[in-house]
C-alpha cells in the first residue's frame, strides 16, 4: 500500500523545471533567466526537515537562482546539471547510506523515468508528461510550480506522521 511506502521515507528529492517551477524560463536579452518559486512549496520544507526527512533538488540544468532558492530553504542536498539521474541518484544512495526504498522522487518529464522507477515512492504534477504520470504511485492534483511538491510532502507527512 502507499502510505506503507511513506513511512519508511528517508530522502525527498524533486526535480526543479516542472516541478518546483511551472516550467517557464524567462530569459532577458542579456541571456539570464528567472524561475518562480511557490512560497506554499517552501514553507512545507521547515516541516519535512523537523520530521527528520531530508530534502534533496536533483536537476538536469545548472542555475544560480535554484542554488538561493535551496540555500533559503536549508536544502543541503543538490545535484545540477545532472544528464544522468540515475548515476547521481546511486551517488546519493552511497554518500547518505540510504536504500531506494527510503527515497521519495517527484518529477515530470522522460529525464525523470529512472528516478521514478528505482525511488521507493514516486510522484508527478498534475501537468507532467503522460508517459511519466502512467509510471508513478501518485499523481498530484496540483501543477508543477502550483503546490504539487507541497502535496506530495504533505501526503508523505499525513501517511508517516499523521500530522
Amino acid at each position: 500500500m502507499i502510505k506503507d511506502k511513506c513511512k519508511k521515507i528517508k530522502l525527498l528529492l524533486t526535480d526543479v523545471d516542472g516541478v518546483l517551477t511551472n516550467g517557464k524560463l524567462y530569459f532577458s536579452a542579456d541571456g539570464e533567466y528567472m524561475k518562480a518559486f511557490n512560497v506554499k512549496d517552501g514553507q512545507i520544507c521547515k516541516y519535512l526537515i523537523d520530521k527528520g526527512i531530508k530534502i534533496g533538488i536533483l536537476t538536469g540544468r545548472s542555475s544560480e537562482i535554484v542554488s538561493k532558492r535551496a540555500n533559503e530553504l536549508n536544502i543541503e542536498i543538490i545535484y545540477q546539471g545532472q544528464k544522468d539521474k540515475v548515476h547521481t541518484l546511486s551517488l546519493v544512495r552511497q554518500k547518505y547510506k540510504i536504500e531506494n526504498e527510503q527515497i521519495a522522487y517527484i518529477g515530470d518529464d522522460i529525464n525523470d523515468l529512472g528516478v521514478l522507477a528505482l525511488s521507493g515512492i514516486s510522484a508527478c504534477p498534475a501537468d507532467a508528461v503522460d508517459k511519466v504520470k502512467k509510471s508513478v504511485d501518485y499523481i498530484c492534483d496540483s501543477k508543477g510550480g502550483k503546490g504539487a511538491f507541497r502535496e506530495f510532502a504533505e501526503f508523505i507527512l499525513y501517511s508517516t506522521h499523521n500530522s
